[in-house]
C-alpha cells in the first residue's frame, strides 16, 4: 500500500486518541505498518489534542507542512489550525459542531464564522467531508460516539487506507460490549452522511 499520513485532531475529552488507536489497529490488521505519535496538549483542560498516523512503509510519525494525505477532525477550528499541512490532494473530514472556546463562552471573543472557516479549507483542496457529528451520534444513541461517527464518515471516503470492515472490527475490539450496538449505529449513520 501507498504511505498514508493522517493528522488526527480535536479538543480533549472528544475520542481523539481512541479514533487514532482503531485507525492504528484496523491498519495493522490488514498487514500495514502503522507509527502513531500523540500531542496531549492541555486535553484535560479542553485544549487542542492532535495524534499524527502514519499507515504504510514510513519510519516516523511527523508530518510536515503540505504532507498530510487526510487531515481528521473532531472540531472545525481545529481542521482550519491544520491547513498547513494540507496540500490540494488533502481529504478533509471534519465534524461542523463547534466546541465553544471559554472565551467565546464569557463574550470575550466570537467564534469564527463555520462557512469562511471551510472556504478556506476549499482554497486549498476540494476534498472537503463535514458532517454533523454530534448530531448523528445523538441520534444513535450516546452524544460519547461522535469519535465513532467521524470514523464512519471517514470510512465513507475514497481516501480512508483502510476498509470499512477492518475499522469495524477495531470498534469491536476496543468498545465495551454495553456499548457496542450504539457504537455500530453511530459508525453506520457517518458512514452514510459522508458516502451521500
Amino acid at each position: 500500500m501507498d504511505n498514508t499520513r493522517i493528522v488526527v485532531v480535536g479538543v480533549g475529552g472528544q475520542g481523539v486518541l481512541f479514533a487514532s488507536k482503531v485507525l492504528a489497529q484496523a491498519a495493522m490488521a490488514e498487514g500495514n505498518d502503522a507509527v502513531m505519535s500523540e500531542v496531549h496538549g492541555m486535553a484535560q483542560r479542553g485544549g487542542v489534542v492532535v495524534t499524527n498516523l502514519c499507515i504504510g512503509c514510513i519510519q516516523s510519525s511527523l508530518i510536515g507542512a503540505t504532507e498530510a494525505d487526510i487531515i481528521f477532525a473532531f472540531e472545525p477550528i481545529e481542521a482550519y489550525r491544520q491547513l498547513f499541512l494540507a496540500n490540494p490532494e488533502t481529504r478533509f473530514v471534519t465534524n461542523t459542531a463547534p466546541v465553544i472556546p471559554v472565551a467565546v463562552s464569557i463574550g470575550k471573543a466570537k467564534y469564527p464564522d463555520l462557512e469562511e472557516l471551510f472556504g478556506k479549507i476549499r482554497e486549498i483542496t476540494p476534498k472537503l467531508t463535514t458532517i454533523n457529528a454530534d448530531e448523528l451520534a445523538t441520534k444513535a444513541g450516546s452524544y460519547l460516539t461522535v469519535n465513532t461517527v467521524l470514523l464512519g464518515a471517514l470510512a465513507g471516503t475514497a481516501e480512508c487506507p483502510v476498509s470499512k470492515e477492518s475499522l469495524i472490527e477495531a470498534l469491536k475490539n476496543n468498545v465495551p460490549p454495553k456499548m457496542l450496538d450504539i457504537n455500530l449505529r453511530a459508525f453506520e449513520a457517518g458512514y452514510l452522511a459522508a458516502s451521500k
